[in-house]
């Protein structure tokens, strides 16, 4: 089984809805994608209105793996940079394989497919990402090629007395 990918498909409901599932079943194992379970869809939802106002704004790309089912089963948001002297790298944000596809390679396939799409984005030359610490997340960035340029320390607070490390990551494309 693999995952096939679409660069900016058709926004619908359907699509809407699978990426709001995607993104609470994420949460809710555990996957560091803004939230700490238990999260719901309507937790959800305004996270998703804001990609969806700077897609529409041509600000932001979106990145989904479908599955064999045609089902949603990985997203990616490519954000460009606003400031003008850092126009050259884009953001990637809320990068997500769905629990059950998780193990298989496909997180993997999801980052080459993201390097890719940014590729394609004329005058980006990296992509940077910031990642929660203690999630093991910096190592599969690592994997896929990024390199660790920045912590801030304890940065992110998941629950009282369990700050994480906010990692910032950045994957040159030349």
């Amino acid at each position: 089984m693999t995952l096939t990918f679409e660069l900016d498909p058709p926004f619908d409901r359907s699509l809407r809805d699978g990426i709001t599932a995607l993104w609470v079943e994420v949460s809710n194992a555990g996957g560091a994608v803004g939230y700490v379970p238990p999260v719901t869809a309507e937790d959800v939802r305004p996270e998703l209105l804001k990609h969806l106002i700077a897609i529409t704004e041509e600000r932001t790309r979106l990145l989904v793996g479908y599955d064999e089912e045609g089902a949603v089963a990985a997203t990616a948001f490519l954000a460009r940079n606003t400031h003008r002297l850092m126009e050259h790298w884009v953001w990637l944000y809320t990068v997500m394989v769905h629990p059950r596809h998780q193990g298989r390679g496909f997180g993997r396939d999801l980052m080459a497919a993201a390097a890719d799409a940014a590729r394609s984005i004329e005058g980006i030359e990296a992509i940077r990402l910031t990642c929660r610490g203690g999630t093991g997340a910096d190592r599969f960035y690592g994997a896929c090629g990024y390199k660790e340029v920045g912590r801030v320390p304890g940065a992110i607070r998941v629950a009282d007395g369990d700050d994480r490390d906010d990692i910032i990551m950045l994957l040159p494309l030349g």
